[in-house]
């Protein structure tokens, strides 16, 4: 009997709350107060400013020629790619049969990740966003892409489309075109940490030099 009261008190509730139940318009998109003549310079400028590194490219051709440039700087052994967009149309393993690469997929195991990750000197992976106001990248979770491979290498490359440059999160958020992923990383330059005595560290808990490729050419010219 108490079990049938129990039902009968949690439908009254419930028609109660439906009898109720209202349209309530979404809030209009958020419109930033900031404002940047050059976008895309005042996010070059941030992304220094807290200690990354930026170099602009107007292809994907040319990212080809400033990755083996790096390339002969860093001299890596093995480097692990999260295949982000554009990425893919980049031959890696082809164009530095040298290197030792991995190429995340959706069916690379993650015991295989863990270890070639924790032993790659270089990680890299596309961005899908940048805020001009903090000189942060976005960079989004998904079947071909491991977290590992943004944090446990000691430098990553991120390849990010200047369109792709924005004023702030809360400008970001409510004008995607597609629901958020279920995981994403934000990174505002190299990882830091400091201790009680504010004796700053550089890449304890994550890659100590971030080098962001801002490419300037538009999606369509790039699929083309």
């Amino acid at each position: 009997m108490s079990e049938i009261r129990e039902e009968g008190a949690r439908e009254a509730i419930l028609r109660r709350l439906r009898a109720q139940a209202r349209d309530v318009p979404h809030p209009a998109p958020w419109r930033s107060r900031r404002h940047f003549e050059d976008i895309v310079g005042r996010f070059e400028g941030m992304v220094r400013e807290v200690g990354g590194e930026v170099l602009r490219v107007a292809s994907l051709a040319i990212v080809q020629e400033k990755l083996h440039t790096l390339f002969q700087t860093l001299t890596p052994k093995r480097i692990i790619v999260n295949p982000d967009p554009p990425l893919p149309s980049i031959p890696f393993s082809q164009k530095w049969p040298h290197i030792h690469w991995l190429i995340v997929h959706p069916q690379t195991p993650p015991d295989t990740i863990r270890a070639f990750a924790n032993q790659a000197d270089i990680g890299i992976s596309g961005a899908i966003a940048g805020f001009a106001e903090t000189g942060t990248v976005v960079i989004a979770a998904g079947p071909t892409h491991s977290r590992l491979a943004v944090l446990l290498p000691p430098v990553h490359i991120v390849l990010l489309p200047v369109t792709s440059i924005t004023t702030d999160v809360f400008t970001w958020i409510p004008n995607r075109p597609r629901p958020l992923p279920s995981n994403v990383v934000w990174i505002t330059g190299p990882s830091k940490t400091a201790d009680i005595e504010q004796t700053l560290a550089t890449g304890v808990h994550g890659p100590g030099r971030l080098i962001v490729l801002l490419l300037e050419e538009t999606a369509t010219e790039s699929s083309q």
